[in-house]
C-alpha cells in the first residue's frame, strides 16, 4: 500500500508548512488526485486519519479528495479529450498516440489552517 508513505509525505509537507507560515494546526486539506496517479482515494482516507492523529498540527484534520479527470492530448486527430484509463484509444479517431495531459497529479490544493 504505497498510500501510506505518500499519506506520511502530505502530512510531514503540512508540518513543514506550518513551521514556516507559523500556523498551530490544520482543520482540512483538500487533495488532488488525478483518476490516473494509481492512488486510491479511500486508501487515502484512511491512511490520512491514521497518520493525522500522530501529528500535533494535523491531528483531528479533515482529508477531502478532490478527483482531476484524465485527459490527454492526440497526436492524430489534434484535439484533447478526456480519457478514462492511460491505454484508451482517442475516443475521436481511434488513434494511440496520446499524451497524458492531466489526471496523473496528486498536490495539496489548500488548507484551513487555525
Amino acid at each position: 500500500m504505497h498510500e501510506l508513505s505518500l499519506t506520511q509525505s502530505v502530512i510531514r509537507i503540512v508540518e513543514q508548512e506550518a513551521a514556516r507560515q507559523g500556523f498551530a494546526t490544520v482543520k482540512t486539506v483538500w487533495l488532488e488526485i488525478g483518476e490516473l496517479s494509481s492512488v486510491l482515494p479511500d486508501a487515502m482516507e484512511f491512511c490520512f486519519q491514521a497518520v493525522a492523529a500522530e501529528s500535533p498540527v494535523a491531528k483531528g484534520a479533515k482529508l477531502e479528495i478532490l478527483r482531476v479527470p484524465g485527459t490527454a492530448w492526440c497526436l492524430d486527430c489534434a484535439q484533447s479529450h478526456p480519457i478514462a484509463q492511460r491505454f484508451d484509444p482517442c475516443p475521436a479517431c481511434g488513434g494511440h498516440h496520446l499524451t497524458v495531459t492531466s489526471g496523473e497529479e496528486m498536490r495539496i490544493k489548500e488548507m484551513e489552517v487555525a
